[in-house]
């Protein structure tokens, strides 16, 4: 588990976020759209945002930065933990209404709904993007090694994991890492751009 733990602060800011809605490249505001769920008219639509849960610490990292970067009132966001076949993970799985009453106290007028389906991983996630028609999807990413040598197993694929969600995904996705205490901030990757560093 990476440092930093389960504990997070609620953060309502979002000069950050808009910053980072201000990029350059024109498809990255295209997608940005959807993110922000702004009509034409200039209303404000509701979106559904997905986030992929897990127990790791990044995995909650991510939660909490699509709760207070990408939710707006009345949207709704979606925890969902995928449990791979052959059993004997369910006692790895996090603590999902621990997790639900946490979002709800931090932002009350988004709705939160938790998922736990059983399936290989991938497939799984990007089949509930296209059921539930998630207008974002944001997953967690690790720190990865400088050296290729020390890449672990379940490291290499969880990155895999990730690289093949925002590349396939039927919906704009972000992979999130919160930076060390030292530095602050967040690093967001998409399909376009990789590691773009969101100081919020």
């Amino acid at each position: 588990m990476e440092g930093g733990g389960w504990n997070s602060s609620c953060s309502r800011s979002s000069r950050g976020s808009r910053r980072w809605g201000r990029r350059r490249c024109q498809k990255e505001r295209e997608e940005a759209t959807g993110w922000w769920g702004e009509t034409g008219g200039g209303t404000v639509a509701k979106k559904r945002v997905m986030v992929v849960i897990d127990q790791s610490s990044r995995a909650k990292h991510a939660m909490m930065w699509a709760l207070t970067h990408v939710a707006n009132k009345g949207d709704r966001l979606a925890l969902l933990h995928v449990v791979p076949h052959g059993g004997g993970a369910e006692a790895d799985a996090p603590n999902l209404a621990t997790l639900q009453a946490l979002c709800r106290a931090c932002k009350p007028e988004v709705e939160v709904e938790a998922l736990v389906i059983q399936g290989p991983k991938l497939a799984t996630v990007l089949s509930q993007v296209r059921k539930l028609e998630a207008s974002v999807l944001v997953l967690g990413q690790g720190k990865p090694s400088p050296f290729s040598w020390e890449c672990s197993l379940f490291r290499c694929r969880s990155e895999e994991f990730v690289e093949q969600c925002i590349n396939k995904a039927e919906c704009l996705t972000l992979a999130v890492r919160k930076q060390s205490k030292g530095v602050g901030g967040y690093l967001i990757s998409t399909r376009w751009q990789k590691d773009f560093w969101l100081l919020a």
